[in-house]
């Protein structure tokens, strides 16, 4: 029985990115490449007329990134496969587009036979990192936790209101909570944080982009 042709997406900001890995992929007899978009959103659409089995997947695009391309894809069509493939290693991002669901993650400097085999390792729910990145991403793993990660979402709400100038009072009337309740928060994210007082409380919030 002939073995079924896998069918290939790629999506790629970059037009000679895509051409380039249309002409190498349709040298590999059990690849079919059924598609080439530029962006996240045209991924996500046209994954809604056609299946691909494994879609490679720029990670810094415009106006979804790779991330969130991920998010939707996976949330629609969980059997899809996702193969990042980008240009540099974003610390910001790899977390993020794993957890979304992307299966492997490879550099654009990875030789075109890693590419076709991390395609056929997707298919057998294989995993493949590029070996400089998996190392960051174990240091990331390995990081400790930031203070703000270490809160209730009880307290992180009632963070991002100190974030916003918002009193004790209005802060219970928002969150419909006693203003009891709201110092016992208050005095909880303090102390988590390690801050004196609600300024600097604030000034956190804000620094880290809770608010």
């Amino acid at each position: 029985m002939e073995q079924q042709s896998i069918k290939v997406l790629i999506v790629d900001d970059h037009e000679m990115v895509r051409l380039g890995l249309m002409s190498y992929l349709e040298t590999e007899p059990r690849i079919t490449v059924i598609g080439a978009v530029a962006n996240g959103l045209e991924a996500v659409k046209f994954c809604q007329t056609q299946q691909p089995d494994v879609i490679l997947m720029d990670l810094i695009m415009e106006p979804i990134d790779g991330v969130e391309t991920t998010r939707r894809i996976k949330a629609q069509y969980p059997q899809i496969k996702i193969i990042v493939l980008t240009s540099y290693f974003d610390e910001s991002l790899v977390m993020p587009v794993l957890e979304a669901g992307a299966i492997s993650y490879l550099l654009k400097t990875a030789k075109a036979q890693q590419i076709v085999d991390a395609i056929f390792n997707a298919i057998e729910n294989k995993s493949f990192i590029e070996p400089s990145v998996a190392a960051k991403v174990l240091n990331l793993m390995r990081k400790e936790p930031q203070p703000h990660e270490l809160l209730t979402n009880r307290e992180l709400e009632v963070l991002r209101l100190l974030g916003q100038g918002k009193t004790n009072q209005e802060i219970a009337e928002i969150l419909n909570i006693g203003i009891k309740t709201v110092k016992t928060h208050v005095s909880n994210v303090l102390a988590k944080l390690g801050v004196e007082d609600r300024t600097q409380a604030a000034i956190y919030a804000n620094r880290n982009r809770l608010v």
